[in-house]
């Protein structure tokens, strides 16, 4: 039997827009979570602090508050898309993965935001979704972080 929980208790306010932690925070440079490495018209692209994997990459709507895809016009849609591609090739020009996975969730932060996963040829589950098994892991060395962030910035500007 799976057992039932509920939203928390502030998610359908921030969804709605009120109270978004991502639209207050503006588009700062660090958080306490990402390094930003692109700063677009549309999206923000952070490299995560966490040593999950190597590049694991947040891509962040700025503008008005959306929390869904749906919610965007076909223009916003379209240069969203973009970035977030524009981003992703940054990221597989640097680390030369097998494979990136992009998803789109959600369901803890409802602002619309992707997350690009690099797989690599040692990943842990090959043909199946990224296995997240520390819900706190360590941080990043930062000599590593910073060099990649530097390297993702130069890729990201030159392409």
């Amino acid at each position: 039997m799976v057992r039932r929980v509920e939203w928390p208790a502030t998610f359908y306010e921030v969804k709605a827009g009120r109270g978004c932690p991502t639209c207050a925070e503006g588009r700062p440079e660090r958080t306490s979570w990402g390094v930003r490495f692109f700063a677009g018209d549309v999206c923000d692209a952070y490299l995560i602090r966490s040593d999950i994997q190597r590049g694991l990459t947040i891509a962040v709507w700025r503008g008005r508050h959306v929390a869904e895809p749906t919610e965007l016009t076909e223009p916003e849609a379209a240069a969203y898309g973009r970035e977030v591609l524009r981003v992703a090739r940054a990221l597989e020009q640097v680390l030369q993965p097998v494979k990136l996975n992009y998803d789109v969730l959600g369901n803890s932060v409802p602002h619309l935001h992707t997350h690009i996963v690099p797989r690599y040829a040692d990943d842990p589950r090959p043909g199946w979704p990224f296995p997240f098994p520390d819900p706190d892991p360590p941080p990043m060395r930062d000599e590593r972080l910073l060099a990649d962030v530097e390297a993702l910035r130069a890729a990201v500007s030159a392409g």
